[in-house]
């Protein structure tokens, strides 16, 4: 569920806003203004389809209202169903968090006609902004520089090749109301734009029911930085700095953090000028984003503008100590900003991953379904925030996205902030669908991204072949083969002791294992190991190396924490099976290790009356079952 904030804003009591709100969307983002209202002393009103009757954002929520079936179209998106709610519930303003109705200007228009106060822009700056021919002409205007290419609506396909011809290749094609990456498509030559031309027009049209397209100049290998600004109903609007955006799939973004660690204060600045300036060209008075693709000689040229609460506002918030919801509701009651520019500070680092239930195995994430049979969120860290809008038994469906979380850390700078971001994707445990933690974490410890060295082709530069999750290096697979053994002996020995209690009226022998012999087996490879206990450390060799396994063995907990020479690991085991198969998650990746027990040496600790066995003699494992069975058989005489 949403966790503790890391934004430091404070809230004025006397300052009156809204009696009740009504939130217009549903998971993390519903549950992420509820939040806020509840610090302002705000009323709040949730609408779900039936299927999320039971979902978090409703029992966040002060009251509930079913607005249809399950498919967003008769849910979530329907207008007429959700005035009726705001009606009935007599809500004085509506937030539409993202997606959805939110940027959708007859929705604005309709609150508009029943005196409901939209928590966003006037409807103006939503259709000037949402057209992407419109708000090009008018970024133009505003003196914000703008990538090359036509400004009118192409007709056809013949007209594609010759615009793109008098560009030059390569060119990209795209939806003028798209967005999302849907409806767009990249050409290198007149083919390629003939075919764009086809496919993005059908996909502009079951998208947006608008197949208008717009030809540009192509931007290769560029980066995506954006540009957050609120502006007020006073004509005052801010630039809150940059966000990150280039670690994408399929054009939509994955990791985020603010600030980007390739931008010089002169370049950030002359950025923010410029959204600025369009925010105030559209008269803007909201929460809202510029997008920028960024070449490598610092070149910025304008994408687009959304006007609304973005996915990735989180890490803004952490590095300014704004809390933008709360400046939204502020603003959409008429207050003036309370800040100038040079309020507006860069302190420390932050980060985000987006958390989905996706096989990231699968074209970097095809979405997973399922119910969450155990779910946990790493919020026992430091600097660790979780916006989420799930819990345990919660269902990962097919009628929405499938996003679990936005997991946000944020640290003195970037080491820090990516070090706490590699320790939460290990302590997050999330049972019942698959998901991308794996891929998360190998982007976050990648050499090129630490040094800065992304752009929107990340991934498939990465791993040309698609990903393949992490790949050990030695030293890290004798540390997972000592884990894996030490977890088998541990589950053993906790077995044994199960047995003893569950035979307590038949003395039998309290043996312990001077050493196990195992052979485990990871990617069809066959290694002996040697492990031995003393206390909680397991002393284990690997093929000829010594490992010492340290931890309190808490095999109940879904994570384990343990130190292999000193070196601290969170693994976590989701499985085992009797035969020694195990499912574990070590650096983020799922490993099948297989564990047989070859021999065993005991030493006899103490006896009964009978004279087996010898507390002197070191016996193998033939030997002692005999005589234990022996003195069962003579026992039970």
């Amino acid at each position: 569920m949403v966790s503790r904030s890391l934004c430091s804003a404070g809230y004025d009591s006397n300052e009156k806003t809204f009696d009740k709100i009504l939130i217009a969307n549903r998971g993390e983002i519903a549950c992420r203004v509820i939040k806020t209202c509840k610090k302002m002393g705000i009323k709040t009103v949730a609408i779900h389809s039936d299927v999320d009757a039971s979902s978090v954002h409703v029992k966040m929520a002060d009251e509930a209202v079913c607005v249809g079936p399950a498919p967003t179209s008769k849910s979530y998106l329907n207008m007429d169903a959700i005035m009726e709610a705001i009606k009935k519930t007599r809500a004085q303003a509506v937030h539409p968090g993202y997606g959805f109705l939110s940027e959708n200007k007859e929705f604005a228009k309709c609150l508009a006609a029943e005196d409901v106060i939209f928590i966003g822009p006037d409807t103006h700056a939503i259709q000037a902004m949402g057209d992407k021919i419109e708000s090009k002409l008018l970024a133009k205007k505003a003196k914000v520089n703008t990538i090359p290419g036509f400004d009118g609506v192409v007709k056809d396909a013949d007209e594609a090749v010759r615009i793109a011809r008098e560009i030059g290749y390569p060119v990209m094609i795209k939806a003028s109301a798209g967005g999302g990456g849907k409806g767009m498509r990249i050409a290198w030559d007149d083919e390629e734009t003939r075919d764009g031309f086809r496919f993005s027009s059908q996909e502009a049209a079951s998208s947006f029911g608008d197949d208008r397209l717009l030809i540009e100049k192509f931007i290769d290998n560029p980066r995506h930085i954006e540009i957050q600004v609120l502006g007020d109903k006073h004509g005052n609007a801010l630039w809150l700095n940059e966000r990150e955006c280039s670690i994408q799939r399929r054009n939509q973004k994955v990791v985020e953090e603010a600030p980007s660690i390739f931008l010089d204060s002169e370049t950030r600045r002359a950025m923010g000028e410029q959204a600025v300036a369009l925010a105030k060209a559209v008269k803007y008075s909201s929460a809202g984003t510029v997008e920028f693709l960024v070449d490598s000689k610092k070149n910025f040229y304008f994408l687009e503008m959304n006007t609304r609460l973005q996915v990735e506002h989180p890490v803004t918030e952490c590095i300014t100590g704004l809390d933008l919801v709360q400046e939204m509701i502020r603003v959409a009651k008429g207050y003036p900003l309370r800040h100038k520019q040079a309020d507006i500070p860069i302190n420390g680092w932050a980060v985000e991953c987006r958390v989905y239930a996706e096989d990231p195995y699968k074209s970097f994430g095809l979405p997973s379904v399922g119910r969450l049979s155990q779910y946990q969120e790493p919020i026992h860290l430091p600097g660790v925030r979780v916006d989420s809008g799930i819990q345990p038994g919660s269902d990962i469906s097919i009628y929405y996205d499938p996003m679990i979380s936005k997991l946000i850390t944020y640290g003195s700078d970037r080491t820090e902030a990516l070090k706490r971001m590699e320790d939460a994707l290990d302590n997050y445990v999330i049972r019942g669908v698959t998901h991308n933690i794996a891929l998360l974490r190998e982007v976050i410890i990648n050499s090129r991204f630490i040094e800065g060295d992304i752009n929107t082709k990340f991934l498939s530069d990465v791993y040309p072949d698609g990903f393949k999750g992490h790949k050990l290096t030695e030293n890290e697979r004798n540390q997972l083969l000592a884990i894996a053994s030490s977890l088998f002996v541990a589950f053993q020995l906790r077995a044994q002791h199960f047995q003893e209690h569950e035979n307590s009226r038949v003395p039998i022998i309290q043996p312990q294992v001077a050493n196990w012999q195992l052979s485990v087996k990871l990617h069809d490879e066959v290694h002996t190991v040697v492990a031995s206990n003393s206390g909680p450390t397991f002393s284990v060799e690997v093929d000829g190396s010594k490992l010492n396994v340290t931890s309190t063995w808490n095999l109940a907990s879904p994570l384990l924490s343990v130190s292999v020479d000193g070196t601290p690991r969170t693994v976590q085991c989701l499985s085992r099976e009797a035969g020694g198969n195990m499912s574990i998650q070590f650096l983020g990746t799922v490993v099948l290790p297989r564990a047989t027990l070859e021999r065993f040496l005991y030493v006899a600790l103490h006896y009964f009356s009978c004279p087996y066995p010898n507390p002197n003699i070191v016996y193998d494992e033939s030997l002692l079952l005999k005589e234990m069975a022996v003195m069962k058989t003579a026992t039970l005489h």
